[in-house]
């Protein structure tokens, strides 16, 4: 559980962040492009886009963000109107180059993916898993934390331990366990990411 501890220590929620950069705060606007521009690049690589079509697709999805950062109700689903307008623009810059192709023009080498493309693409998926898994852990009550916390240590911490550690009967862990990975699951940040991934 290292990674998300050392994930939720990493910086404050996205509801914090879309207010205080909807009031003009540069800081966490820079926060919010560095935790979710590896979501958009991972879209992009999904749509085989070259690094030029993903830097402008970036670059649009950003503009559209700041114009409406306002008007979003709902912070936490932020990766979600994230991966919507990144596949909107993917597909609007495919369908611009299939039209350049029907004209005849000949795609260059850069557009064509590589092992180097494909080696990007995972690293970038990573990144994306973690800054959704990131969102949603801190979003789950204190108690869920520290349980699933404590049941991903390495080594593994005994029921026994768990138990006297954090109160709970040694029966309770696992139905406990369950519930929390299941808010989880149901979290609008995984939600996001999966729909996006299908």
């Amino acid at each position: 559980m290292d990674g998300i501890n050392t994930a939720v220590r990493a910086g404050p929620p996205v509801n914090d962040l879309v207010t205080r950069a909807g009031n003009g705060d540069k800081q966490a606007w820079d926060t919010l492009v560095e935790r979710y521009a590896p979501l958009i690049w991972s879209i992009c690589r999904r749509h085989r886009l070259s690094s030029a079509d993903a830097d402008d697709v970036g670059q649009r999805v950003w503009l559209q963000l700041v114009s409406q950062l306002d008007k979003i109700r709902d912070p936490a689903a932020l990766p979600g109107w994230l991966a919507t307008a990144t596949q909107r623009e993917c597909g609007a810059i495919r369908r611009a180059t299939r039209r350049s192709q029907a004209l005849g023009r000949v795609p260059d080498a850069k557009h064509i993916p590589g092992q180097q493309t494909e080696m990007a693409e995972q690293e970038l998926l990573t990144g994306e898993r973690h800054a959704a898994l990131r969102e949603a852990f801190t979003r789950l009550p204190p108690c869920c934390q520290r349980l699933i916390a404590v049941l991903t240590e390495d080594p593994p911490v005994p029921y026994a331990q768990i138990s006297a550690r954090l109160g709970i009967p040694i029966g309770s862990i696992g139905p406990s366990r369950r519930r929390c990975l299941d808010r989880l699951r149901r979290d609008p940040a995984i939600t996001a990411l999966l729909a996006a991934i299908r």
